[in-house]
């Protein structure tokens, strides 16, 4: 009888082992869901069917995502502009807590997120994902300027940028293996595509466009880039990638941030006229094709059913959709909320936020829990079995229970902070909602000193009974209004929202002089 040696024998015990975990490793990582988040630009809560019955605006596609999954009903960006948002939406941190305190960054401004700061990418990138992002990216990056660059942060001025160069700090640096897009909003210079850090071509000629909805501001334009065109060009660099993705056994993430339907507001010929409402309508209705398509491809690719699709937007409807022409067809973009892109105002920052996941969810679910998009990122985690540490995250709650279960948990966060374009801020704690200025601290009424004067300099609204935001109860309920200033500025001084060590805020500690700090 043939003998295997006691030696041999280890060896294959140990050999069966480690086989036996690398397998276990590759079917984890490939058991993990892929994702894809799309973000739309300029986006209203009524501009959805699913979430106003009298939207004059039949996004069909979009529906689709809602009837066969999660609608929540509660759901904010953290801030009412974009850069801001989309700090968070990568960070899971609120967007006042960097450098940038009000506004937003132009086409030539610097890298917002440093590199040493924990993103939704790299969280993914390091548990299995190949990670990728297109469209409009408008956190900054560094470009090669052939000369001195003051005030690059000015959204009217142009640089002269060595287009030769790589950019730096951008999305591969921020945890995206693949990506593809443009640097700030469609209207903002320079109008160029950079693929994986490289210019795709270099500008040819100046464009501009003065109409005021098909508005972009006068900048260098590439060779191959046409404004109109943009949205089809970037949905088929997103149906190129989940096709090439189907031919590997990796998980993916997928952040697919749309311009639209932000100016300049430019359908396509084949939605011209189509909504019956105006071109705002019109795009919003490409916007839903859009989404269709994204569909189309994950099924087509047998992908969908274990895909996580996120559908969002970064803050509420901008005027430039025309708000006149719209309440002619008694279309609302903001349904029944007060305010619009740019407020403190519910309209500004209360979003349609919608998780479609087939293999886990069940199907046409509402959820009235209060949810920011600050809380992707320890939703992810917990999706992963990550474990964030304290200087990440820290405004981040997983939302994850929600998708896996029928009942209503108990509220996710304690309460949430909403900011404005112009820095001001308001927290949300169940019903009630104080707002630290006297005005929309944005661009709708009341906001001009004029229109300021003689007002409370702040506003406390129960939204249970006056969602519209009409009755400031300011002097009504004292208590109540200490209490959630309390909150907000434990909040601030401590750097998280979250459980966890204390953590500093970026950039000035402009909170000294916001007069309705406590001590």
């Amino acid at each position: 009888m043939h003998i295997i040696e006691k030696p041999k024998i280890l060896f294959l015990f140990v050999l069966l082992v480690v086989t036996f975990q690398i397998r276990a490793q590759t079917s984890n990582s490939t058991d993990h869901p892929n994702i894809v988040y799309i973000l739309a630009d300029d986006l209203g809560i009524g501009d959805v069917s699913g979430y106003n019955p009298d939207s004059k605006i039949h996004t069909t596609n979009i529906d689709r995502l809602i009837n066969g999954g999660l609608k929540f009903t509660d759901a904010h960006t953290s801030s009412a502009v974009c850069t801001p948002t989309r700090y968070g939406i990568l960070t899971g941190r609120y967007n006042w807590r960097s450098t940038l305190k009000s506004g937003v960054l132009g086409g030539y401004s610097k890298a917002l997120i440093p590199n040493d700061r924990l993103t939704v990418g790299k969280l993914l990138q390091e548990n299995g994902y190949h990670t990728a992002f297109v469209g409009k990216w408008h956190l900054g990056w560094d470009w090669t300027f052939e000369e001195n660059t003051p005030n690059i942060d000015n959204l009217g001025n142009n640089f002269k940028i060595d287009y030769s160069q790589p950019i730096k700090n951008g999305p591969k640096d921020m945890g995206f293996t693949y990506s593809y897009g443009f640097s700030g909003s469609l209207d903002m210079p320079p109008y160029v595509y950079v693929e994986d850090n490289q210019i795709t071509a270099v500008p040819d000629r100046v464009t501009v466009n003065v109409d005021d909805k098909g508005f972009w501001r006068e900048g260098p334009t590439g060779s191959n880039f046409d404004h109109v065109q943009v949205l089809p060009h970037l949905t088929r660099k997103v149906v190129d990638y989940i096709h090439a993705q189907s031919n590997t056994e990796e998980p993916f993430f997928l952040y697919f941030a749309l311009p639209a339907p932000h100016t300049p507001i430019l359908p396509t010929t084949e939605f011209m006229g189509k909504s019956n409402t105006n071109m705002y309508g019109d795009f919003m209705l490409q916007v839903d094709d859009v989404v269709g398509q994204v569909l189309q491809a994950l099924a087509d690719n047998r992908k969908l059913e274990n895909t996580i699709v996120i559908f969002t937007s970064d803050n509420g409807c901008s005027p430039k959709a025309s708000f006149p022409e719209l309440e002619s067809v008694n279309h609302d973009p903001s349904y029944i909320y007060r305010g619009h892109k740019a407020d403190i105002y519910e309209g500004g920052h209360r979003v349609p936020f919608i998780v479609h996941w087939p293999e886990k969810t069940q199907k046409a679910q509402t959820k009235s829990t209060t949810i920011c998009t600050t809380d992707l990122m320890a939703t992810v985690a917990e999706l992963v079995n990550y474990k964030l540490p304290d200087q990440a995250g820290e405004d981040s709650f997983s939302f994850l229970p929600l998708l896996t279960s029928t009942d209503e948990p108990e509220p996710l966060r304690e309460a949430t902070v909403h900011h404005s374009i112009d820095g001001s801020f308001a927290i949300r704690k169940e019903e009630w909602k104080l707002i630290l200025c006297p005005g929309s601290g944005g661009w709708s009424f009341p906001r001009t000193p004029e229109e300021l004067e003689g007002l409370p300099a702040m506003q406390l609204y129960n939204l249970d009974s006056d969602p519209g935001e009409e009755q400031n109860l300011i002097g009504n309920y004292p208590g109540k209004v200490e209490e959630l200033k309390s909150l907000l500025t434990a909040y601030i001084q401590k750097g998280r929202s979250t459980p966890g060590a204390p953590q500093k805020n970026d950039g000035p500690e402009i909170w000294k002089q916001l007069h309705w700090m406590t001590d």
